[in-house]
Formats: C-alpha cells, sequence, structure tokens
C-alpha cells in the first residue's frame, strides 16, 4: 500500500506539472501568433516575435508548435482570433493589479476577471485606475559569472542603452545583474547586449511599482498571493503585475 500510496502522489505532481506546462505553452503560443500577426513571421525583422519565441524555446516548446503559432498569425493556417486587452484594479489589503490578456470572448474575459476582483475583497476598476502606478519597462537578465569588471559592465550597460541596473539572484541563487530599458529601447538595447559577451539568461517586457505596498500579516500574504495566482492561472491572463511586497520574516512563515 505504500508503494501505492507514493506513486499516486508521483502522479499527482505530474499532472499538476504537466497542466502548468500546458498553460505555460498556451500562454506563449497566444504570444506568438498575435505578434506575427502584427508584425509578420520573421523574427529577424519582428522584435516582440523574437522576444516570444526566445520563451518558447527557454520553455522546451516543440519547433512544431512555434511554427505553426507563426503560420496561424499569418493567415497561413485557421487559428482563433485573438484581441488583447488590460484590466486594472485594487486587490486585497489595498494592492494594485495590472493585467495583460489575450482573448477570443472580451465579454466572458472581463466578467470572470471581475468576478476573481469581487470574490478576494478587491474591485475591478476603469483603465488608468492604477496604470500610473506602473513603469512599462523592458528588463535584460545578464549571468554575473561572465561579468569580469563590474564597473566596465555598468559603464557599458549606459553605452547600449540602458535606464538602470542592479545585482541580484536568480531563482536558483545565481548571481545576476538585472538591466532595465525604456519600453521603446527594450528591443534595441537587447541586441546590443546579446552581440556583447555577455551572457543573457533572460530578456523581457515588464511592469515595475513606482511604489509599494508593504504586507505586514501572514493572513494579509496568503490573501494577496492566493489572489495573484488565481489572476496568474486563468486561461486568458498573460502577465500579472502588482505592487505588494511581503518581507522575508512573513514568507518564512508562509512555508
Amino acid at each position: 500500500m505504500a508503494g501505492h500510496n507514493k506513486w499516486s502522489k508521483v502522479k499527482r505532481k505530474k499532472a499538476v506539472l504537466d497542466a502548468k506546462r500546458s498553460k505555460i505553452f498556451t500562454k506563449i503560443i497566444r504570444e506568438i501568433t498575435v505578434a506575427a500577426r502584427e508584425a509578420g513571421g520573421d523574427p529577424e525583422f519582428n522584435p516582440r516575435l523574437r522576444l516570444a519565441i526566445d520563451h518558447a524555446n527557454a520553455a522546451n516548446m516543440p519547433k512544431e508548435n512555434i511554427e505553426n503559432a507563426i503560420k496561424k498569425g499569418t493567415g497561413e493556417l485557421e487559428g482563433v482570433d485573438y484581441e488583447e486587452y488590460t484590466y486594472e484594479g485594487y486587490g486585497p489589503a489595498g494592492t494594485a493589479f495590472f493585467i495583460e490578456a489575450m482573448t477570443d470572448n472580451k465579454n466572458r474575459t472581463v466578467s470572470e476577471v471581475r468576478h476573481l476582483f469581487d470574490k478576494h475583497g478587491g474591485n475591478l476598476g476603469a483603465d488608468g485606475c492604477v496604470a500610473w502606478q506602473f513603469d512599462h519597462r523592458g528588463m535584460v537578465i545578464v549571468d554575473a559569472s561572465t561579468v569580469k569588471d563590474n564597473e566596465h559592465f555598468q559603464l557599458h550597460m549606459i553605452e547600449l542603452g540602458a535606464q538602470e541596473f542592479g545585482q541580484g539572484e536568480d531563482d536558483d541563487g545565481n548571481a545576476v545583474w538585472e538591466v532595465h530599458t525604456t519600453y521603446d529601447d527594450f528591443a534595441q538595447t537587447d541586441d546590443r547586449i546579446r552581440q556583447t559577451d555577455y551572457k543573457v539568461l533572460e530578456s523581457s517586457l515588464t511592469r515595475i511599482p513606482t511604489s509599494v505596498v508593504k504586507i505586514e500579516t501572514v493572513k494579509e500574504a496568503e490573501q494577496v498571493m492566493n489572489f495573484f495566482d488565481l489572476l496568474d492561472d486563468h486561461d486568458d491572463v498573460q502577465n500579472v503585475y502588482a505592487n505588494f511586497e511581503i518581507d522575508e520574516s512573513i514568507l518564512g512563515e508562509l512555508d
């Protein structure tokens, strides 16, 4: 029986991982399709498409899936016509949320997103109600082990178009440099950095909060993190940005 129980846990874990992988693939495929529809199927002349393909490769998406998504975007294959929308509002503990979505049914998506806000003590607001609290930027993550001289690196980044930068760690605890650009300069700066000897681990467009709401209790931390995850797991949601900050001591209690 112990062996059976262990196998059941393994199967459940695999099912969860497979579901997450499927959701990631779905989001990337939509991004590739829309990017190809907007500016063509050649990533060399379409920075948004190239970035989406980079994300697909990082997620180990099969080449055939990528090619089919591009063809759906360019009209070579029949596909669903997705449109892009953004939603803004306030979540638990007065936190600001900005959501980017792609959907083939705007009414369904806005209804479901509003329901999530209402159910979790927040409210979906009008366009612009929280957008001003986020800077739309480009972000390039560089492997710090490929940086031999920090001062030279910083000067070089400025020359290449970086707006600001800082040192940190990735999810695995490896040292990285996080380089920020303006939204308009992102594609060009990303290209320039990739042409150097520095190793780019990841690059993306993101929204950085200009100020943060500090979460003071475990209960509030559970509420905002649960709400964030529910939005992020929604089939039509591509990206979720929020302005909450949780102290390490509180995060430790959640574990």
